[in-house]
């Protein structure tokens, strides 16, 4: 049934820039889940050398992390000093956080790959250039918002994993190597103050921090991908329901224009559900994640702030801006989501739909109704991503930090 509606008002017109449209669409995405190994696994279009190559990073990928997230659970559980397990416990949530987020980005590889398909037939259709300048509108704002995101991250992780152990060594006087590590996890197992060991563990360090800030940063632009482009189509429809009164004269092209925009509002819901079932886990575990690295980031701020060690300090603060703008990005989103997929039903009461014919008005019934409930983006089915759980994150992490500093002082 689904099938034979779309044929009897699908637009006989495609979109010649389609090709290009899409890859400007997909390149942030396609540049960093390239690196993770994650885009054959959600694009169709790939080479067998690029799948094989793509099942080595993958292995790469969990090996590195791996690597580093099992010394630290054993230096965390070893370790007595209980200011330096606050220290470094931001780092174990951050990399098991991140772990769990690829294992879902590999199990959702189905889900993703039905979105990007949905995304390209979008494009594929688009043949009003006034609603092709609504998408690519909307495409400027989720790159630019990758850009800063990615800008954050990066930042931040050059100067804990580089900058800050390079000066460390250069600082260290009285130590006869000055060798110093971002994480000092692997003394129980290794040597490493001595050449080549200290090398090859601060390589393997700085690249497993680049594999998680990739994959924090592919989990964001899917999840900023997603919900740009429905709001995109959102205000497609919206601007097709206008331009039904000013066309009211052709009967043939009113009840076509009617046609499309049921069948296209159904086609942005079913769009919606497949993103909110795709994103849930990964949303879920951004919260969690979220709420309990801003509360080690708060602590470890405050004791290099009275330590006087400004690099830590600057540190640490833009690993704060970053997880805090990334946790409110996937909260907008979801408020976003709901509030522009609400909006149909207001922008068919607006236009002017009592010039219409009575039998032809009635048609915008099931569009009000269908807007009293739009769609959610959820974390695991549990929490609604909003801007009240935006700032209810913040407040929990306050009461973390506040309860970590009573537990670190005792």
């Amino acid at each position: 049934m689904h099938d034979r509606s779309r044929k009897q008002v699908a637009d006989c017109q495609e979109n010649f820039n389609y090709e290009q449209d899409i890859n400007y669409t997909l390149k942030m995405c396609q540049w960093v889940l390239k690196t993770i190994g994650m885009w054959p696994l959600i694009y169709n279009r790939t080479s067998k050398l690029e799948k094989l190559v793509s099942i080595g990073l993958l292995i790469t990928c969990f090996s590195c992390l791996l690597f580093f997230l099992i010394p630290f659970l054993y230096y965390m559980f070893s370790e007595n000093n209980g200011k330096v397990k606050v220290k470094l416990i931001a780092s174990v949530i951050f990399c098991l956080a991140c772990t769990m987020k690829y294992c879902f980005l590999v199990l959702q590889g189905a889900g993703f790959k039905r979105c990007i398909l949905h995304i390209e037939r979008d494009w594929r259709t688009v043949n009003n250039p006034n609603h092709r300048n609504i998408m690519l509108r909307h495409v400027n704002i989720s790159k630019n918002l990758n850009i800063l995101c990615a800008a954050f991250l990066y930042t931040a992780g050059l100067s804990y994993h580089a900058i800050i152990p390079l000066l460390s060594k250069g600082k260290a006087k009285a130590n006869s190597t000055g060798k110093s590590l971002a994480y000092p996890v692997y003394d129980p197992f290794f040597d490493t103050k001595s050449s080549p060991t200290y090398e090859i563990i601060f390589c393997i360090q700085f690249v497993t921090g680049l594999i998680r800030y990739s994959i924090t940063l592919g989990a964001f632009s899917l999840a900023v991908l997603c919900v740009t482009h429905i709001c995109g189509q959102i205000q497609i429809q919206i601007s097709r329901l206008e331009n039904v009164i000013r066309n009211k004269k052709d009967k043939h092209s009113d009840r076509n224009a009617f046609a499309i925009i049921v069948r296209d509002h159904a086609e942005i819901l079913r769009f919606s559900k497949n993103v909110e079932e795709t994103l849930g886990q990964i949303c879920l575990t951004q919260i969690v994640e979220s709420t309990l690295v801003i509360c080690c980031l708060l602590y470890n701020t405050l004791t290099e702030w009275q330590n006087r060690n400004m690099i830590a300090v600057s540190t640490y603060s833009i690993y704060l801006i970053s997880f805090t703008f990334n946790i409110f990005i996937f909260c907008y989103t979801g408020e976003i989501l709901s509030e522009q997929c609400s909006q149909i039903g207001p922008a068919s009461y607006g236009i002017e739909w009592y010039n219409l014919l009575p039998k032809k008005a009635y048609n915008l019934v099931l569009l009000n109704v269908v807007s009293l409930y739009p769609p959610k983006l959820m974390g695991g089915k549990i929490i609604e991503l909003s801007l009240n759980t935006f700032g209810a994150v913040l407040k929990t992490s306050v009461v973390y930090f506040n309860l970590l500093r009573t537990l670190a002082d005792w």
